[in-house]
């Protein structure tokens, strides 16, 4: 497929390039700087906030970089090597910062004010006032101290297993001829996404295999790392009690009666993500949907495989859809190709999963993903670029003010499927080619309105039950089968009893509930993409400034200053569903004329 990969010579040459040796030096240095200040002083608070933010640019960048190596390959030693420095350093960093921290979030009000008027300081007035907030649930100086020193070889270290297992493992395909083929599981995983018919199966249940053979080493990971967090909220809880949400919740800047209007709306609306995944089966000629097919490409009309696409013609496809929003978004897709800030080059050890991320120092951002030729890849790709633009309108600001949540994260990804899928729709004159995007609609219906909340009611059932003590891997597997048919209902007759080990996201160490989200994102920016008929000419610069306020808002404040709505409600998501119940009636209209 030609699938290019990243060139990442603007950070570092390579793993001996002097620079990072330096750049190592530069972060020791300055948190003695840091650790030297004063704590009692207002003007020492000042500089140790600027000094911690100079730091966190170069130290960003360095652990990027590992990051971005490793990714391209799980066995890359010297990759792992710079990734555990960065680690360490981090916690050393956070170390250093905690005292300063401590005494900012304890400030008075008239205090805090004159803090901020430093120089350089009101930029970071948002995320001082969010940490403020957590002021009940801080341990001692010494105690978070700990914490962050114990986290490197502690919490970090059950991520860096998951990584460097699933990266190693490779997956046996048995195929229907009766032969064997062995590739990496991301390889594997890929053609889960693909139209080859004969081997997504068993390409699926390899998958489940060779995670069934290591369900111990899953089924610990998840247990530590949630056993640790619960330990963690419950010493917090000295003041005000810390429910295993809280910290999600905050991270993700929205309040709970938001997450259960959202989720309560989804639940009733099961159906609309049935119903697509139920027309998506008769297309595959089966009853209900396999689970191996619910990732797929659309199969081709009359038998036959669907339509593959090169990389380049899957660029094209974007570039073109972006300039109808505006010619400043197909340029930003020019300029990612042409300075190969994109990786999507198939490779054995390559990691799982596709990401947007960016090297603070220069706010180059870069996509990782593997290339597969799937319409599901060029929107996968859309979607990985449509966070990488997000991060390019607001290259100018402070960078403390482009932290945005993940919940507000997945705005802009989103509208660049939706603005992909438009387009093609546009210019769809045959079925197959109606069909085609109908289809994507759907699947997305069925993956953002039942398998987003799957996870998230998984994971939930999971921090229950495992306050109580460790579950097994059968336990975590019946858990997410019953999960499973909650929600797929009649839609699928077969359940993914291993989502738990085969899905990244539920073992990242760093944050927990890396699912409800997507749905968030996925109805949030259904509610953007209407405004943009409704604006006109004026909605690109409109998008824009939504987009540049994500880092510095809450997510309620976010809608309500541009959508002029309040996302507490259960009205606001009923109308997004209802827009995509239309998309999947559509599908459904459609696929019932070819019987």
């Amino acid at each position: 497929m030609n699938a290019p990969s990243w060139d990442l010579s603007i950070a570092y040459q390579d793993l001996s390039d002097p620079k990072i040796t330096q750049d190592i030096q530069t972060i020791k240095s300055l948190i003695t700087r840091l650790e030297a200040l004063d704590p009692t002083l207002l003007e020492d608070l000042q500089q140790a906030v600027i000094t911690d933010a100079n730091i966190a640019v170069i130290l960003s960048t360095l652990s990027t970089y590992a990051n971005c190596l490793a990714s391209v390959d799980a066995s890359h030693d010297g990759a792992k090597k710079l990734a555990g420095q960065a680690d360490r350093l981090y916690s050393q960093a956070e170390q250093a910062m905690n005292p300063y921290q401590q005494s900012i979030i304890h400030l008075d009000e008239n205090a805090f004010e004159t803090f901020l008027q430093g120089e350089g300081l009101d930029a970071f007035r948002f995320k001082l006032e969010r940490r403020r907030l957590q002021r009940n649930r801080m341990l001692s100086v010494g105690e978070e101290q700990l914490l962050s020193a114990m986290h490197v070889d502690g919490r970090n270290a059950w991520g860096r297993l998951y990584d460097n297992l699933t990266g190693s493992l490779s997956v046996t395909m048995q195929l229907a001829d009766g032969s064997e083929e062995t590739v990496g599981l991301s390889q594997a995983a890929s053609l889960l996404y693909g139209p080859e018919t004969q081997r997504r199966e068993p390409a699926w249940r390899g998958i489940s295999q060779v995670m069934t053979v290591h369900q111990e080493s899953f089924a610990a990971i998840l247990n530590a790392l949630a056993g640790g967090r619960l330990t963690e909220y419950e010493k917090r809880s000295h003041t005000e009690q810390v429910h295993f949400l809280d910290p999600s919740l905050h991270t993700s800047r929205i309040e709970k009666q938001t997450l259960d209007a959202m989720l309560s709306v989804a639940r009733n609306n099961r159906d609309v993500g049935q119903q697509a995944g139920l027309a998506m089966a008769t297309l595959f000629g089966t009853e209900k949907l396999k689970p191996w097919d619910e990732l797929a490409s659309m199969p081709a009309l009359g038998g036959g495989e669907s339509e593959t696409y090169s990389f380049d013609e899957g660029i094209a496809i974007i570039r073109e859809a972006f300039v109808g929003v505006d010619p400043e978004m197909a340029d930003f897709v020019d300029w990612m190709v042409e300075n190969q800030r994109i990786d999507a080059a198939p490779q054995p050890r390559k990691r799982l999963g596709a990401y947007c991320t960016k090297f603070a120092d220069t706010r180059s951002p870069l996509v990782f993903m593997t290339w597969g030729g799937s319409m599901s890849d060029v929107l996968t790709l859309a979607h990985e670029l449509g966070h990488a633009f997000h991060n390019w309108v607001m290259r100018d600001m402070p960078l403390v003010r482009t932290e945005y949540p993940m919940t507000l994260a997945e705005t802009a990804s989103i509208f660049a499927e939706n603005i992909v899928r438009d387009a093609l729709m546009a210019k769809a004159k045959t079925t197959q080619d109606k069909l085609q995007m109908l289809w994507e609609e759907a699947q997305s219906a069925l993956q953002l309105i039942i398998n987003i909340p799957v996870r998230y009611e998984f994971e939930k059932a999971f921090y229950e039950q495992r306050q109580e003590g460790e579950l097994t891997p059968l336990q975590l597997r019946e858990l997410m089968a019953k999960t499973w048919r909650d929600w797929y209902g009649e839609a699928m007759d077969e359940t993914n009893d291993m989502f738990w080990a085969s899905k990244l996201h539920f073992s990242i160490p760093e944050i927990s509930f890396y699912n409800y989200p997507y749905l968030f994102g996925y109805l949030f920016s259904k509610g953007v993409y209407a405004q943009r008929a409704a604006k006109g000419a004026q909605f690109y610069s409109d998008y824009k400034a939504l987009l540049r306020d994500t880092g510095s808002m809450t997510a309620e404040a976010v809608v309500q200053k541009h959508l002029g709505m309040d996302i507490r409600q259960p009205a606001f998501w009923q109308q997004s569903v209802d827009m995509v119940q239309q998309q999947v009636a559509a599908f459904e209209r459609l696929v019932a004329t070819l019987k």
